[in-house]
């Protein structure tokens, strides 16, 4: 398995963009698809999209695609979570995940999970 440890969050206002950051250790970092999934209070997690090994591909749930980007950097073992124009729905817990296996980046079945990062936006 791989160990993620998200960074980041904060309290930030509505309208401004925000990086999230997810450092890999352990099961070779290049050899992983990664994912990064969102948990608004009282809501279930919400997978918002996947990147690709090389990071030539991602995917992005419809409710995120035209505010969010995920890019990784390999050399550094670390995946990215940009969001743009920042939203107060946007507020939840955000996690990345990672898995060896499936390259479908649709599929949110991942096997490893980073603890969290909160973000909290203030309209």
């Amino acid at each position: 398995q791989v160990q993620l440890v998200e960074a980041g969050g904060g309290l930030v206002q509505a309208g401004g963009s925000l990086r999230l950051s997810c450092a890999a250790s352990g099961r070779s970092f290049r050899s992983s698809i990664m994912g990064w999934f969102r948990q608004a209070p009282g809501k279930e997690r919400e997978f918002v999209g996947a990147i690709s090994r090389s990071g030539k591909s991602t995917y992005y749930a419809d409710s995120v695609k035209d505010r969010f980007t995920i890019l990784r950097d390999n050399a550094k073992s670390t995946v990215y979570l940009q969001i743009f124009s920042l939203k107060p729905e946007d507020t939840a817990v955000y996690y990345c995940a990672a898995r060896a296996g499936d390259e479908d980046l649709s599929l949110a079945t991942f096997d490893s999970w980073g603890r969290g990062t909160q973000l909290t936006v203030s309209s």
